[in-house]
Parts: C-alpha cells; structure tokens; sequence
C-alpha cells in the first residue's frame, strides 16, 4: 500500500495548493480546505492503490486513460501509454482514408499536418486524435482582403423593443438592429446568453442555464418562420391581446409574465403547425432526428418541469391518467420550440450577414449550468458532483462569489474523450459568426467549492488546458467563428498570452484600462488581440459609472456604512477626473474630432485603440445610466430585467454612422 500526503492527493485531483489573489499576494489553502475539497469531490483514500478500483476516478491513474489525444498540426503526439517499442499504427481520417505511420517506444508519433479528427489504431488499441490548427479562426479570416479594424455592438436581447414585442426583445428586434449595424458599416452583433433556462427558478439568469447547448425559445419571434398571418391567427385565438401589450409598456421585463404570455401563443401555434398540412414538417423532423437522444432528454426534463409546476399550482389540474398523455404532449412541445427557435435565430444571422455584416451574431457561452438541469443529467457521468463554482475574494467582491452553478469535471472531460466540451462548442458556433465564452480562464482552471459552503471555503482546481484549447481553434475553423476570451479579474501569469497565440481574443474594457497608479492608458497601449469595449453587463454603462449610481445601489442593496459609501464614492470622483484628463491629452494629439468628455469622445477613445473589433454596448450608444446586472445580490436590484426606450430609426443609423466613421480605414457608403 502507498500512502500519499495530503498534498499530493490534492496534486493528483487537480488542486491548486498555491496561488496568487487578486491583490497579486500569494496564497496557500488550509490542510482543512484541501480535505473539504477532496471530500467533496469523492476523491480516493490516500491509499493510491484503491485508485484503478474506484470507477469515479478511474481516468486518475494510468488504468484509465482518456480515449483521445489532442495534438497541433505536424507536431508530436504521445499515446497516454508508452507501448515500451516500437509498433505499427493505422491513422484513418474522415474520408475514410487510411495512413500508415510508426510510434516510437515512447509511445510518440508525428500528427498529420492538416486539422481535424482521426481514428488512430495501434496494436490492440485504438483512441481519437484531434489535430488542430495553430491558432483559432479570427477577425481577419471572416473579413475581405486588407480589412479596417471591425466594430459592432453589444446588447442584451430581452431589453430591446420593437412594436408587439410583448415586453421581451426577441430575435426580430435583434434581426432589426442587425440590419442598422450592417447598413452602417458594422460587422457584429454580440448578444446576452440565450441558453435554455428553468424557467421554475426564483430568479432569473441568462447565466444560469439549464443547458447550454439548446435556445431559450421565449427569445425567438416565430413570425421569422411561420409567418405573420400565423402568429396573427394563433394570437387572436389565445386571447391575451390585453395582458400582451401591458407587457410591452412596461420598463422591466417582467420574466414570469413573459414567459407565460408566450407559452400560451407559442402552444396555439403548436396545434395549428401539427393539425395542418404545412411545408415544414420534415423539416422539423429532421431537426428531431439531428437532435437525437440528447434533444430528447432535455425534452423531457422540460415536460417533467412543466407538469410538476402545474400540479403544484392546481393538485386537482389531471387525473393521474392523463400525466402520460400530457408528458408527451409537453415533450414533443419542447422539440417544436427548439426547433423553430432555431430557425429564426439561423434566418437572423442569415439577415446580418445580407446587411453587410461579416462576422454577424456572436453568442454568449455560460462558464456553466444549473446542476439540476438537463445539461447535467445528460452528461451526469462527466459532472464535477458536489461542487459549485465561483470566484475567490477579489477588490469587488471581498467575501469572494458562489454562482450556484456547475460544469464538467477534467476527469470526466478525459473519460468522455472530451465529447460534452466538443458537442457544446459545435452546438454554439453554428448559430453565428463568433462566440464570446464567459470566464475563459475556466479552460485553464476554476474556482470551486463544496455546495452550500462559502467561497472563501474553495480553491482552484486545473483543467487539460492544451487539450481544450486545442479542441477550441479546431472546432472555431470547422465552423468558422471567432473566439472572443472574457479574460478580466484574476487571470494567471502568462495566460492572456497564451490565449493571444492561439488566437483567442481577449477583452478590453475602458473602465479597467489603468496602470499600477490607475491612470487611464492611451488608445495605442490598448491590446490588438483583444475585443475593446466600454463596459460590460456586470459594469454600469459610462452615464452610470460617472454618477456613481453602482454605488449608490450596492449601499442601498448590501446596506453599506454611510463611511464606506462616501470613501466609494470619493474613489470613483478621482477616477472619473482621470478618465476625463487621457481623454483631454488624447484629444489634444488629435486633428479632428468634436471636443468634449461625453460618451461619444469615450467611444471614439476605444475605436481608437488597436483592437481587432471593438463592440460598443447598446446602453452606451442610447446614453442610458441603468446597469444590467449588479453582480452579488439577487434581490434589491432589477438584474436582467432594464428595457431600453424605442429609439427612432433615423437616431440609431445617425449614431452608428459616426461610430463607423471613426474607424481608421472606414467604408464608405
């Protein structure tokens, strides 16, 4: 028997016992943190010899091998077991096309060197190789010869307006400011997550999905598909004309509301699409039958949600007979809805791209999902079970964040050969011409925590990072999407610039751009492999953020001392004097250009920059003061919920014109 050290338990787990904080101070986890962390992750006994037995870990030790190897283009890949000689390998690619080749004793071989996935046959085994380009499809690759630096916008879906939305923006608002953007010379689109949510959650969270691989079909306008005779049709027979447009008169979104007003219209087009001879049924079958059992098993979770919600609200809604019916009615409900979801989110890219735009949507991937969701009981083999995940104390968040949510575990991403991470990219780059993913330091690690303890109870654990940024440039040129990295808080050393390499584009707010002693840096100091931009969802917009008004919401909600609103308060006046003085000393160095300190000079300040592509938020744009989301309260605050006003078309297209002409190089119409 072979007793390991606490240490080197955690080692073998993936436990980062040694860190750097937020402050840039090094940091070492307690002995009692480490077993906490080990407990809940059912690690095995410090007896290493119990570890091949234990079917949980069974990847931990060499027993269990993971069933693929990652590899660059023409680079060296190594078997997870040295063959101890010399043998023969088949390498079949996926034209069927057979290669031969030799690994050495090591059990090393060289891969081909063109991108993409392959059988590799050796002896008696057998596993998948992944080969993958050198870096990811970028900017440059979606754009024509000789490009200008590319703009866009960035906008939370649910907020926007157009008439009979019914109080929630959806995929035709988007489709409608997609055009604005194109005709502008624009080239993106960057839009809040869409995921599929529980829509049985107290609050909610684009950010905690239920499974990030299907849509959030409120968001769709099927009259995208179906047609507006359709929608018109299905819209009077429900009977909700009344309730419709009190929803869309209001200035926060009103979730439940929304969701149940389009159940109702969404279900009446559902019967009407299934009793009638319609064009679009195989289509829809096909969907159906793409979407095979993983698409079923979401469906069916959603079905149990719904009537489990009925029975609570109404005991005496059904007989217990009528539950098998109902359930399958729900389930195939579901599939309908995704599917048409689909659809108008694929005709809305389809118009950005008629716009003029070249790259188009770039979606939003969650760094991870509800642990009681249909995500994690598809891949429950490949869960971190136990586990939350969060992020360690920080300048913002001084008792550190539990975000209620979970994600794959590193062994079960090894066991799987990577297939939920594969599946989940594909699912989500095809929708558009980009993808920006949440926390992109979680390919490299993630804060995690026992459920139900306190974040300052966790630590980071450490993911197969090659492997996964390997998998992410391969799977960014079969579909052809941009990566955009969301790299700010605590990034480990060296991390930003390895993502750079592999094309990863990071993210560069205005509001963070400051050296050591918080002077604001100038344009050309920005990043060029970067996304620039003026603010995030979790930031006030410019408005806000001069005024304070985050502050004065986060006393108010977390009832701060008057003291320590006041000393907030002071900080933010010195800041603001220091944005407003680089962006006086950057004016001066310029020949043209309308003085002034207000947003459009903040914008023109970051289209300025090198950056690749800049997204400008919507709430800037319009000159709104309201933030998003105010990370670390749930109640207290509207998150996810501000409406913006209708603005004219002839307001926007003035605004983004002068957006676009800011940009050096700019198209001219």
């Amino acid at each position: 028997m072979t007793t390991l050290t606490l240490e080197a338990r955690a080692h073998a787990a993936g436990i980062e016992t040694h860190w750097v904080d937020a402050y840039g101070a090094a940091q070492e986890l307690a002995g009692s943190t480490i077993e906490s962390l080990l407990d809940a992750m059912r690690w095995p006994s410090t007896d290493a010899s119990s570890w091949p037995r234990s079917s949980y870990h069974r990847h931990a030790c060499p027993a269990g091998a993971s069933s693929m190897v990652t590899a660059d283009a023409g680079g060296t890949a190594r078997l997870p077991l040295a063959p101890g000689h010399s043998l023969p390998a088949i390498l079949r690619d996926e034209t069927g096309t057979e290669h031969a080749l030799r690994v050495d004793e090591q059990g090393c071989f060289q891969a081909p060197h063109r991108y993409g996935y392959y059988e590799l046959h050796y002896g008696t085994g057998s596993l998948q190789l992944a080969v993958a380009p050198s870096r990811c499809y970028g900017v440059v690759d979606r754009m024509p010869a000789d490009p200008p630096r590319s703009w866009g916008l960035a906008t939370q879906v649910y907020s926007l307006r157009r008439d009979g939305d019914g109080g929630l923006g959806d995929s035709s608002a988007v489709a409608d400011l997609a055009r604005s953007v194109g005709r502008s010379g624009g080239d993106a689109l960057a839009m809040s997550p869409m995921h599929a949510v529980k829509r049985t959650a107290a609050a909610y969270s684009p950010y905690t999905p239920s499974h990030r691989q299907f849509l959030d079909w409120v968001y769709a306008d099927p009259a995208q598909v179906l047609g507006e005779q359709a929608v018109r049709d299905a819209f009077e027979q429900a009977g909700i004309a009344a309730e419709w447009e009190r929803a869309q008169n209001t200035t926060l979104v009103d979730w439940p509301v929304a969701y149940a007003l389009r159940r109702i219209l969404w279900q009446q087009l559902y019967w009407h699409f299934e009793l009638e001879p319609h064009g679009l049924h195989d289509d829809l079958e096909m969907f159906a039958t793409r979407g095979g059992e993983l698409l079923r098993t979401h469906a069916r979770m959603v079905a149990r949600e719904v009537l489990r919600t009925a029975q609570l609200n109404d005991p005496q809604s059904m007989s217990a007979s009528a539950i098998p019916e109902a359930f399958r009615a729900e389930q195939a409900f579901e599939i309908f809805a995704q599917w048409l979801a689909a659809r108008c989110w694929q005709k809305t890219q389809q118009i950005a791209l008629e716009a003029g735009q070249h790259i188009g949507l770039i979606w939003d991937l969650a760094v991870g999902c509800d642990p009681a969701g249909s995500e994690a009981w598809a891949y429950r083999d490949c869960l971190l079970e136990g586990m939350e995940l969060g992020a360690p104390p920080d300048a913002f968040n001084a008792d550190g964040q539990s975000w209620g949510i979970t994600t794959f575990s590193p062994w079960g991403l090894k066991a799987s050969g990577f297939r939920p991470f594969i599946e989940l990219l594909r699912a989500n780059m095809h929708r558009g011409g980009g993808l920006r993913i949440d926390h992109v330091s979680s390919l490299y690690r993630l804060w995690v925590m026992p459920q139900g303890l306190a974040a300052q109870r966790g630590g980071y654990l450490r993911y197969p990072f090659e492997d996964l940024l390997r998998l992410l440039a391969l799977e960014s040129w079969r579909n052809q999407c941009v990566v955009i990295g969301e790299d700010l808080g605590t990034i480990p050393a060296g991390l930003r610039d390895t993502l750079a390499a592999r094309g990863v584009l990071g993210t560069d707010v205005l509001l963070f751009m400051r050296n050591a002693e918080g002077d604001f840096l100038p344009p050309s100091q920005w990043r060029q492999q970067a996304v620039a931009t003026t603010t995030t969802h979790d930031l006030p917009p410019l408005l806000g953020w001069r005024a304070a008004l985050d502050i004065e919401q986060r006393a108010r909600v977390q009832g701060w001392p008057d003291s320590l609103r006041l000393d907030r308060q002071k900080e933010r006046q010195s800041s603001v004097e220091k944005l407003d003085l680089a962006l006086l000393q950057w004016q001066q160095q310029r020949t043209t250009g309308i003085p002034g300190l207000g947003n459009q000079v903040c914008m023109d300040y970051v289209l300025d920059t090198p950056a690749q592509l800049a997204l400008i938020p919507i709430e800037d744009v319009l000159g709104r003061s309201e933030q998003p989301n105010l990370p670390g309260t749930v109640h207290g605050y509207p998150n996810w919920r501000h409406r913006l006003p209708a603005a004219s078309e002839q307001t926007l297209q003035s605004v983004l014109h002068r957006i676009d002409q800011r940009q050096p190089g700019a198209r001219t119409s």
